[in-house]
């Protein structure tokens, strides 16, 4: 086997860095945008009076970075051709994405937002590959475009990682469906136009069929944003939302009836082996950092290096992150052969993500622990990656739910992992 990235992978990661210097790092630069990136972050992106929703500046600024990413050919690139991308595969995703969260904190790949010059389209690619020729036909253009948002709503509040409980129903009347329910954590809903909402049709709670994704405007009659939700990492975009008696028609339904499972499973793999990519580059983000700096820091007369308690945990998370690099980039190489059915490599997905954002979180710690007191501090970036990777050993499935697939595909319970 020859482990070596292709050339013209190399060759893309060069351009883009040339880019991020040339376009980028000028951008964040100017206009004290510094400010969205340096111990000031958190305040200056939140507008604490307005829900704590993000700052609309902080808005504005991560618009134009995808504007001039767009431009140069970058932010589409996992698209495909005939919608402006490159056809990057995934395993091309994973590289970059690693590359771009080992450099740190910045514009050009920002955590909180999850905006990055090398876009991440789950939305799109659920529309192309489930949606009918007359909704892709409308609903692609509009999406490509930025007239139409889309947000996910598939966690309740009394049911979180487990949709199969889910306690959102559509009744059918008529060619409409009837809706009604409570959805979590609707992340984007601030600006979204829609919402694929998950609700069960038919089957029984705990049943993994009967649940249909529908498309549902935003301003339809009875859909209400109630709140959004402050958290670790702010600002917030997190929705609950509510559902009463929304009417929407059988036009507006993603997917088979009754298979919306099949269409989320889309959206959570795409994400998850993006999220573990990321978690890996932050990681050795984190474990670089220290290495320097326990080489530059003069304690008791030598360099902090010299001493095994510095040095023993941070090789430890080094080996771990080399191992899990390779987890994460044969995965998502499996991913992109022409034969598979990505359900069947679903456990090594959940692997990868799982124990990436764990490592993330305890390289993130371990560096501030070798930084000290400035470690500890926002002047330094480690608070920032703890609190963002954090997240991801919640959301996207908890460790627990991918732990637990793990074992439904290790023991045979495929049909229950599969849910």
């Amino acid at each position: 086997m020859d482990f070596r990235l292709p050339t013209d992978l190399t060759t893309l990661l060069t351009r883009i860095d040339t880019f991020i210097e040339e376009e980028i790092e000028p951008l964040q630069r100017a206009d004290d945008n510094d400010r969205f990136f340096d111990h000031r972050r958190e305040d200056a992106r939140t507008d604490w009076d307005r829900q704590g929703l993000p700052n609309r500046q902080w808005e504005e600024l991560l618009g134009e970075m995808r504007r001039r990413a767009d431009a140069a050919g970058f932010l589409r690139f996992h698209l495909p051709e005939r919608f402006g991308g490159q056809d990057g595969s995934n395993l091309d995703m994973a590289v970059i994405r690693e590359h771009l969260a080992a450099k740190g904190l910045g514009l050009f790949n920002d955590l909180q937002n999850e905006s990055s010059i090398d876009g991440n389209f789950p939305t799109v690619l659920m529309m192309d590959h489930y949606g009918s020729a007359a909704q892709k036909a409308h609903w692609l253009p509009e999406m490509l475009a930025g007239r139409a948002r889309i947000g996910f709503g598939l966690t309740e509040p009394d049911h979180g990682s487990d949709a199969t409980w889910m306690e959102t129903t559509a009744v059918q009347d008529g060619d409409e469906w009837i809706i009604n329910g409570t959805k979590m954590w609707n992340t984007g809903l601030h600006h979204a136009t829609h919402d694929f909402i998950f609700a069960r049709t038919s089957g029984q709670a705990g049943d993994g069929r009967g649940i249909t994704c529908f498309i549902v405007p935003t301003d339809a009659t009875g859909f209400s944003v109630d709140e959004f939700m402050w958290t670790f990492n702010m600002p917030t975009d997190h929705a609950r939302v509510s559902l009463r008696d929304v009417r929407v028609s059988d036009a507006d339904i993603l997917g088979e009836e009754g298979r919306g499972l099949m269409v989320a499973q889309l959206f959570v793999h795409e994400n998850r082996i993006r999220q573990a990519a990321s978690g890996v580059g932050a990681a050795q983000y984190c474990i670089d950092e220290s290495v320097k700096y326990a080489r530059e820091r003069i304690v008791f007369g030598k360099p902090l290096a010299v001493n095994q308690a510095i040095q023993w945990p941070l090789a430890e998370l080094h080996t771990e992150n080399e191992m899990i690099r390779h987890l994460v980039r044969k995965t998502a190489w499996e991913m992109d052969q022409p034969d598979i059915d990505i359900y069947t490599i679903s456990d090594r997905v959940a692997m990868c993500n799982y124990r990436a954002n764990r490592l993330t979180c305890n390289a993130a710690d371990q560096a501030m622990q070798t930084h000290g007191g400035m470690g500890y501090s926002r002047h330094l970036p480690f608070e920032h990656i703890y609190r963002h990777h954090r997240r991801y050993r919640i959301t996207e499935g908890s460790e627990e739910i991918q732990i637990r697939r793990v074992a439904g595909f290790l023991f045979g319970f495929t049909s229950r992992a599969k849910g």
